[in-house]
C-alpha cells in the first residue's frame, strides 16, 4: 500500500519533531512514517521502538524475530 504525503501528514510530523526530537531523537523519516500511520488510522509495526515510544496517539506494535 502507497499513502500519499498530504498538509496534515507534514504538518503532524513538523509537531512530532519539535516535541520529540530532543527526547526521543526521532528524526523526520520517522516522524513521517508515525504521522503517516495516525493520519490514516493505521498501527505502526517496527523492530526500532525507540523512535516511535513517545508518540502517544501511536498504535505502536514492536516487532521481533
Amino acid at each position: 500500500m502507497v499513502l500519499p504525503l498530504s498538509e496534515k501528514i507534514g504538518h503532524r510530523a513538523a509537531i512530532y519533531i519539535e516535541d520529540h526530537s530532543a527526547s526521543i531523537g526521532i528524526r523526520s523519516s520517522d516522524a513521517i512514517i508515525a504521522a503517516t500511520a495516525v493520519e490514516n488510522n493505521l498501527p505502526l509495526i517496527s523492530g526500532n521502538g525507540k523512535h516511535f515510544k513517545g508518540i502517544r496517539e501511536l498504535d505502536f506494535k514492536l516487532f521481533t524475530a
